[in-house]
């Protein structure tokens, strides 16, 4: 297969800036789509073509295969890279790529309709003798009578708390409790409005909401030539609603053995996929019961691939660009090293001291950290527009350093030297948990971002 000489970009924000400069250090032409919302983001400034593709509403634009296979078409792009979220893990407009002749930098459609809808990865675990969630190992298509009936059925047998989950997706987007049968109903309705609006589809399943654990994913790459490998373990217990703020590698309590255990269940996913590209399996950590149970597959590229890249030097979209053309991983297992560690903070548009509420909004002012340990993937500009139609990801500060205490310290620098003005943003988030007790032990679980500690020093 010839090398690409132009990329199309099927996303926006962050991981389309993140792309077009890995693009650019190798030497290939980037190619921007954009809604009208969009006309002055910043990845429309820094591609080196750009085309309009309609509407704010994501349904219409970012959504919308038609509009983009005709971007790419009259681009004359040779590949499309999906970035995270959107069309990234929709075996559907993978596989009208395949129909079309336009590369897609990611798995096949077949082999990611194994994974997708989310149900299909469970019942795969099952098959390859890996622990899951108790819930359902079918996805119920709507929330009508029927399908609500069906929920409420399956919530009784696996007992409560559950959470409604959309299919079609990841990222904890539409993730929903119902602490019990009263609150079925609301939680289905949520996950299949939020579902069809962010993904495409409206369908849903449900399993046990679990507490008291980790969240830890490993990161896969694998190659057309057999080669499998993954690349270390990342610890993303830092969440509010089930969507990750803080994410670190290496986990900090995972030990050598249940490292290796949960690489392997990785691996093993992997090749029962036939996976192609690059994947991240997702497991929930008990490290006082000593065991592990699936979460879910990502077929796709995640928004915390930065840190593992930090801790083993190896650049993921490079990869994943070489992979879709032909060629063989330059590495094996044996030289994946984790040499040091590395956290990511996600500074969002979103109010931290009024629950996480959306600010979006003029940036009036912006000055970003600068010094040794640092990394800065954003998607923002002094006197941007923010807008409120997508995700609120507006950046990601990494640091990292020989120790976690180094990562730590220059993360607690990084966030006192930051300038953003205008939107409100989880910046405040960020210092009450880099100061908890529980973080900085290494222990703290998915339930950190609810703790009285956290939520007392946000009132402060």
């Amino acid at each position: 297969m010839a090398k690409f000489k132009k990329i199309l970009i099927a996303n926006r924000g962050e991981i389309a800036v993140r792309t077009i400069r890995t693009c650019r250090d190798m030497g290939i032409t980037s190619v921007a789509v954009y809604s009208q919302a969009d006309t002055d983001a910043l990845h429309v400034k820094l591609a080196d073509e750009k085309y309009e593709i309609g509407p704010p509403d994501a349904l219409e634009s970012y959504l919308n295969f038609d509009k983009i296979i005709d971007a790419t078409k009259k681009s004359g792009a040779d590949a499309i890279h999906p970035g995270y979220g959107f069309l990234a893990e929709n075996p559907d407009f993978v596989e009208r790529c395949e129909e079309e002749q336009i590369i897609f930098i990611g798995p096949s459609s077949s082999c990611m309709s194994k994974a997708k809808p989310k149900h299909r990865a469970r019942q795969l675990m099952r098959m390859i003798n890996i622990p899951v969630t108790p819930g359902c190992d079918d996805a119920i298509a709507s929330g009508s009578a029927e399908g609500l009936q069906q929920a409420r059925d399956i919530a009784a047998d696996v007992g409560y708390p559950v959470i409604v989950k959309p299919s079609g997706g990841g990222g904890g987007i539409g993730i929903t409790i119902a602490l019990n049968e009263a609150e079925i109903e609301k939680a289905v309705h949520t996950a299949e409005v939020r579902g069809r609006k962010a993904f495409g589809t409206s369908s849903f399943y449900i399993e046990k909401y679990l507490q008291g654990m980790k969240h830890v994913e490993f990161q896969v790459l694998a190659d057309s030539h057999g080669n499998v490998v993954h690349l270390g373990e990342r610890d993303c217990s830092v969440q509010r609603r089930f969507q990750k703020l803080v994410e670190e590698a290496p986990c900090p309590i995972v030990s050598p053995f249940w490292r290796m255990k949960m690489g392997a269940a990785a691996i093993d996913v992997a090749l029962a996929l036939e996976y192609v590209g690059a994947l991240t399996v997702e497991f929930f950590y008990f490290p006082q019961e000593r065991k592990f149970y699936f979460n879910e597959i990502n077929s796709r590229l995640q928004v915390e691939h930065c840190v593992t890249e930090l801790v083993t030097g190896i650049d993921i979209i490079r990869e994943q660009i070489r992979i879709a053309e032909g060629e063989e991983l330059s590495f094996s297992q044996d030289d994946i090293r984790m040499t040091s560690h590395a956290i990511e903070c996600r500074i969002n548009a979103e109010d931290a001291l009024r629950n996480f509420m959306p600010s979006p909004g003029i940036i009036e002012k912006l000055r970003l950290p600068q010094g040794p340990g640092l990394r800065i993937d954003e998607g923002i500009f002094e006197g941007y527009n923010f807008p409120f139609y997508y995700d609120s990801l507006m950046m990601k500060i990494m640091s990292t350093g020989k120790t976690r205490a180094d990562a730590i310290a220059r993360m607690k620098r990084a966030l006192a030297e930051l300038e953003l003005t205008g939107p409100k943003t989880t910046i405040p988030f960020h210092h009450a948990v880099l100061d908890a007790e529980e973080f900085i032990s290494g222990n703290y679980t998915t339930d950190l971002a609810d703790r009285p500690e956290i939520k007392n020093t946000l009132k402060r």
